[in-house]
C-alpha cells in the first residue's frame, strides 16, 4: 500500500474524499451509476440493434463514445471518491450524443430517435451523477459560535 504524501495527508482532502465516497455510496448513487454503465454499454451496441447500415462513421462514434460513458461510470461506481471531478464528461458525451446524427449527416428516423432518446437519458443520469459529487451535505464541523470542534 502506497501511503498518501503532500498535499494528499491534510484532513480537507481527505474529509473531502469522504464525504464523496459517502455520495457515491448511496442507493439513488449506486443505481445511477449503474444505469449510466447499461446507457454506456447500449449506445455502443445500439448501431447493431438499430440497424445503421450504411452509416459507419456514426456506428462507430456510438462504440466509442458509449465504451467511454462505460468505464467512465464503473470509475464512478468503484472510486468515486476519486472520480467524481470527471462527472462534467457524461452529459457532454450524452449532448454529442444528441448532435452527432445531424453532425456526421447520419440522420434517418432511426438514428435520430436512437441517439436523441439515449443522450437525453445520459444526460439525465450524468447531471444526477454531477449532483452526487457536488453534495455539500457533511458534518458539522463548526459549532454555534464558529469554532472548530
Amino acid at each position: 500500500m502506497v501511503r498518501p504524501t503532500g498535499m494528499e495527508r491534510h484532513p480537507d482532502i481527505q474529509e473531502m474524499r469522504a464525504t464523496r465516497e459517502r455520495a457515491g455510496s448511496m442507493p439513488i448513487a449506486q443505481v445511477t451509476e449503474g444505469l449510466s454503465i447499461v446507457a454506456g454499454l447500449y449506445l455502443a451496441i445500439s448501431p447493431w440493434i438499430v440497424g445503421f447500415s450504411g452509416l459507419p462513421r456514426l456506428a462507430v462514434n456510438n462504440l466509442i463514445t458509449g465504451l467511454a460513458l462505460a468505464v467512465l461510470a464503473m470509475g464512478f461506481a468503484s472510486a468515486y471518491g476519486r472520480t467524481y471531478g470527471l462527472s462534467w464528461i457524461a452529459p457532454v458525451i450524452g449532448v454529442w450524443t444528441i448532435i452527432a446524427p445531424f453532425i456526421m449527416r447520419s440522420v434517418t428516423a432511426s438514428t435520430v430517435w436512437n441517439n436523441v432518446v439515449i443522450g437525453a437519458i445520459i444526460v439525465l443520469l450524468g447531471l444526477a451523477a454531477m449532483a452526487f459529487g457536488m453534495s455539500r451535505r457533511r458534518p458539522h464541523r463548526f459549532g454555534g459560535n464558529g469554532q472548530r470542534h
